[in-house]
């Protein structure tokens, strides 16, 4: 089963995998209502499925989207953390409930358009994530979260090819989504603004709080801790005289922490919740290169296990704007190690 987003990527994987002979369906995910685009993706998944000659299905997953992606979302924000969606998404709906879809239609494998690469690791027989050739697409940071059930059942034909390539793929095929530019935003908030999304879902206006320095004095009015993200220097509404950066929230509190840019970097990082690959757990500190956000280089640190689940991570050199609720990703070499959400 070829899960078709309606873009480029996916459509590639479907041309790629009749191509070599596969019997495959296509099946898109209705999750989230946004007028006519979601309209038009599942319209372009039809029209590949059409021009390759196999089934395609809808499968309407928008409760269980809601329940497990986005009240997860907005409760993580009023929490004063800042989520990121996509990885939960990616276990509990594209691997998680598109499971149940694909045994609903008797497929022995999901085909997905992630950049990111599989391995079986002969000695332990464990499935291993590694990262996608073209390292500049590289997907497997949203991926870290999957279970070896839902990692043994995936396929992910774009771990070998460059983006250019699979665009020359579609257009080889002459799929109408050749030409589709990638998506950027988080899929149920497409114009980026999450405070007005959070406020509209609950139908209430952010309360205002207090601006605080590193010392707990005071300084300001902010417009409600969801406006605002650790390391923001843009949109605080108030001058200082010199740039101010967000250091910290505290929901409870309703505060919000400026300091100097200085005050942003960390050396220690606690993780929680993590999901290891290539083991089950870890015993003792071992080296890795981990990353704190998507477009984060990595870099050296050491990952000191606290609780089967929980972990420090020591870095080498200070890392700028670690931020709760976003997820830390550790690596040796090109395969993942495993990852977390920062505490």
């Amino acid at each position: 089963m070829v899960a078709l987003s309606g873009g480029v990527d996916s459509s590639a994987v479907a041309a790629i995998l009749k191509e070599q002979g596969s019997e495959i369906l296509g099946a898109t995910l209705r999750l989230y209502d946004k007028g006519g685009e979601i309209s038009s993706d599942i319209a372009d998944a039809k029209s590949v499925c059409e021009q390759l000659k196999i089934p395609h299905y809808v499968f309407d997953l928008r409760e269980e989207f809601k329940n497990s992606v986005i009240k997860e979302f907005i409760g993580d924000y009023l929490n004063g953390l800042t989520p990121n969606p996509c990885t939960v998404c990616n276990k509990q709906i594209k691997f998680g409930e598109m499971l149940k879809c694909m045994e609903s239609v008797n497929a022995a494998k999901i085909a997905t358009g992630h950049y990111a690469r599989l391995k079986k690791d002969d000695i332990t027989g464990r499935t291993l994530l590694l990262k996608a050739k073209d390292q500049t697409k590289d997907q497997t940071y949203m991926l870290y979260s999957l279970s070896q059930q839902q990692l043994g059942r995936a396929i992910f034909p774009l771990g070998e090819l460059t983006k250019a390539q699979v665009r020359e793929i579609a257009a080889e095929h002459r799929l109408i989504t050749s030409h589709k530019s990638d998506s950027q935003d988080i899929c149920f908030v497409p114009d980026g603004d999450y405070a007005a999304f959070i406020e509209k879902s609950l139908g209430t206006s952010s309360k205002k709080g207090n601006y605080l320095d590193i010392n707990g004095e005071i300084i300001g009015e902010h417009c409600g801790v969801i406006r605002y993200t650790v390391g923001q220097r843009k949109g605080l509404g108030i001058a200082f005289g010199k740039p101010q950066f967000v250091i910290s929230k505290n929901a409870e509190n309703n505060t919000v922490t400026l300091g100097d840019e200085e005050h942003l970097f960390k050396t220690r990082i606690e993780v929680k919740n993590i999901n290891y690959i290539p083991f089950d757990s870890l015993s003792s500190k071992i080296r890795v290169k981990a990353k704190l956000r998507y477009r984060h280089t990595a870099d050296d640190a050491w990952l000191i296990p606290l609780t089967k689940d929980s972990a420090l991570l020591e870095f080498d050199r200070p890392q700028r704007a670690p931020t709760p609720g976003q997820s830390a990703v550790f690596y040796d070499g090109d395969i993942v190690i495993g990852g977390g959400i920062i505490v």
